[in-house]
Order: structure tokens, then C-alpha cells, then sequence
């Protein structure tokens, strides 16, 4: 979607909480690899239980959940500076992203660097499906809560077309920004594990609940501060099957490269859908490149397509790692992530692991790395008391003398 702004307007990518492709809609008749479909680009804290969210409500009951707040337009105009094109800070197919400042306590509007910073979305009126994602939204995240969803402060209604919602505002922005903006400062090995196990929490989570995400990409992965994933946009989401059923049956929808091959070409849909996206991020993660990089030609321009070759194979995944990391990576680890990916990303759904069991891998390899350098440490401060150090103490221990201090210890002939 273009700027409609104008030239002057500057959008901070770096700072941008909902930016990337936008929504497709695809036919079943389209190829079943999910990674070849013809699609436009476009603390913990759980106040859920583990069994299934309870039957959707009505509209009325949703715009009156007690956990978020209704938003007058005016409010919001006033929080965002009239919706000014310098308050932007990103965009898609939606419409855009205006940052904004509220008061922490009341959540009225503050004036801008006071209170607290939040993200206002406001939805185009000609988004196809736009009203009925934009009760998704609220109905899922005012439901949902958890460190690694992103939350949804309030939302605002106005007439029959208006639609906002107002989520925390995320200061690292989108990880795709972080791996693919250019110009981008390179994610170490260790913060990119550490997105990775953050954001298989917020998806084993939503598993748990009985949510399938069907949205599950780079771009909606967003970072606090410290690298912490949350999940954000949950226009897509969709209760998962309940009772004899082993699937849910929809229209396709998602975003080229993420969507998982049995999806596209059936409609039918589970969670183990969404572990297949996730085997993609992995792998963006690892690789450092899109799902779909149209500057390569041949089998390179699919990223999972060009990596699975290599992925099952501790001799060649150096191949696929990303070249920013310049070597800086433990070697078991890299195989370990990788495997992971590569068992995500299986043809066969059935196959695919659930996303717990993702999760667990995951952090056992943050449970090595703590080890090891737990480890490292020890053996920096055992090199430290070694006898040479110890000697260079005792010569200046008080009351000893440089002469006696070197000859303490030797025989006497």
C-alpha cells in the first residue's frame, strides 16, 4: 500500500509494531506446496487455562469485555496528534499505525513523551473482511493474556466504518525489520534463539487454549525492548476443531512461504499449521533470508525449498546459516535449531511435531548455552587461582617478605 501522505511523510520502519505483507485470499485449486502458491505479497503471565476458549460472543458482548477500554474518536485523535503523518509508524494492507500517548492510569489522552506510549491501528473502511478481523482482534486478545502476546489495550467504533485498536507499543518493532530492513544492525545467535523460544511460547500457548493462529510470520512477530517476542495480529485466528473433529475447514488466507502446504490446497486447517510457519521463521531465522527472496532465480528464490537439502545434515547446515553471524554461532546448536526447522517444515501434518514439543527442544538448547557459559565462567575464575597467581599473592601478602615469599616451600639443602 502506498504512502498517502505524500513525499513528506517519513515512516520509521525500525519502530514499526504492524508492518509487512498484506492479506491474501487464495483459491484450493493452487498448488499444495505451501511454499511455491501464487499469492500477491502484499513475567509470564496466564490468565487462561489450558482447555478451550468458550464459545465466541455476540458483538455487543465483545465491545463490553471489562479488560479493555472503549475509545472515543476524539480520544484517540488527541492521543496521536490528530493522526499526523510524523505519528506514523507503519502500514500495510489494513491502513496504517499512528504512535500515540495515554495516561497510564486513567488511559486518557497525555501529551506527547508524557504517560505512556501505545500503538493505535486504525483500519481502512474497503479492507475486505476488515470489521469482521477487527472483532477477532479484540475478541481473542481480550481474552488472551500472555508475556508473549502482544496486548490489546482498547479499541474505538464509530459509525459503520471507523475501526481502531490501541495495543502496548513495541520499541524494536517487527523481527522482519530486524533481519531483512537494510541496513539493519546483524541479531546476534543467541537473541535470535532467544525470539525464537519466546515466540514458540506465545504459539504453544495459543495451542493450549485451542486457538490456531493461521497468521504466523516475521512481520507479526514483534520485540520489546530486550528481544522478546509477542505475537501480534489476530485477525486470522480461529478456534481450533472441538469434539470428533480433526481439522477446521476455511477459506484460504495467509501470506506467500508461510502457509502450510495442506492449507493451501485443501482449506483445511490445524495446529499443526501453524507449526509449519513457525519451521519457516526458524529458518529465516537461521538463514537470515525471506521466505521468498525475488533477487535470487532458480530454487533459491524459495527459501524453504533451497534449505531443506541441508538442514537434516551437521556437515552442510553451515551452508544455510547467515552470513552476518560471521561464524559466531555454536556449531550443535545450529544443527539442533536446524533439525528443528526441518521436522517443522515435513509435507506430512501428521508428522510435524506439536509446538510443545518444539518448545521444549528449544529450551534445552538455551539450557546448554546457560550451562556452557556457566561452565566458561567457572574456568575463567579457576584460571585465576592458578598457583602462579596465587604465588604473585603471596608475595604481596602483608608481614612476607619478596625473599622468604619465593623460597617458602623449597627444601633446604
Amino acid at each position: 500500500m502506498g504512502n498517502c501522505f505524500g513525499s513528506s511523510a517519513k515512516i520509521d520502519s525500525r519502530e514499526s509494531p504492524h508492518r509487512g505483507s498484506s492479506r491474501i485470499y487464495a483459491k484450493p485449486s493452487q498448488s499444495s506446496r505451501g511454499s511455491s502458491i501464487s499469492i500477491p505479497s502484499s513475567s509470564y503471565n496466564d490468565d487462561m487455562s489450558s482447555t478451550s476458549l468458550p464459545t465466541p460472543r455476540s458483538e455487543g458482548e465483545l465491545l463490553a469485555s471489562p479488560t479493555l477500554k472503549a475509545f472515543t474518536f476524539n480520544e484517540l485523535k488527541t492521543a496521536t496528534r490528530n493522526f499526523r503523518p510524523d505519528s506514523v509508524i507503519g502500514e500495510g494492507g489494513f491502513g496504517y499505525v499512528y504512535k500515540g500517548w495515554i495516561d497510564e492510569r486513567t488511559l486518557s489522552p497525555a501529551k506527547p513523551g508524557s504517560g505512556m506510549v501505545v500503538a493505535v491501528k486504525k483500519l481502512k473502511p474497503d479492507v475486505p473482511q476488515g470489521h469482521k478481523e477487527w472483532l477477532a482482534e479484540v475478541d481473542y486478545l481480550g481474552r488472551l493474556h500472555h508475556m508473549n502476546l502482544v496486548k490489546l489495550i482498547g479499541f474505538c467504533l464509530k459509525g459503520d466504518f471507523i475501526r481502531l485498536l490501541v495495543y502496548e507499543y513495541m520499541p524494536k518493532g517487527s523481527l522482519e525489520n530486524h533481519l531483512f530492513r537494510r541496513g539493519a544492525e546483524p541479531i546476534p545467535w543467541r537473541t535470535r534463539m532467544k525470539v525464537a523460544i519466546s515466540a514458540a511460547r506465545g504459539l504453544a500457548f495459543l495451542h493450549d487454549a485451542q486457538v490456531i493462529y493461521r497468521d504466523f510470520k516475521a512481520s507479526n512477530i514483534l520485540l520489546d525492548t530486550d528481544f522478546n517476542a509477542k505475537l501480534s495480529d489476530f485477525g486470522l485466528a480461529k478456534e481450533g476443531p472441538t469434539g470428533d473433529r480433526t481439522h477446521v475447514s476455511t477459506q484460504v488466507m495467509g501470506t506467500q512461504g508461510y502457509a502450510a502446504p495442506e492449507y493451501v490446497s485443501t482449506g483445511r486447517m490445524t495446529a499443526k499449521s501453524d507449526v509449519y510457519s513457525f519451521g519457516v521463521v526458524l529458518l529465516e531465522l537461521l538463514s537470515g533470508r525471506p521466505t521468498v527472496d525475488k533477487s535470487k532465480v532458480g530454487v533459491e528464490r524459495n527459501l524453504v525449498d533451497w534449505a531443506i537439502p541441508y538442514l537434516g545434515d551437521k556437515r552442510k547446515v553451515f551452508r544455510i546459516m547467515d552470513i552476518k553471524l560471521e561464524g559466531q554461532y555454536p556449531h550443535k546448536g545450529a544443527c539442533l535449531a536446524a533439525n528443528t526447522a526441518l521436522q517443522c517444515l515435513n509435507q506430512e501434518a501428521k508428522l510435524r511435531p506439536m509446538m510443545s514439543v518444539v518448545l521444549s527442544t528449544l529450551e534445552e538448547l538455551e539450557t546448554t548455552w546457560k550451562s556452557n557459559s556457566a561452565s566458561n565462567l567457572a574456568k575463567t575464575l579457576t584460571s585465576s587461582s592458578s598457583p602462579v597467581m596465587s604465588e604473585k599473592r603471596r608475595v604481596r601478602a602483608p608481614g612476607v617478605t619478596p625473599v622468604l615469599a619465593r623460597h617458602r616451600g623449597q627444601r633446604v639443602r
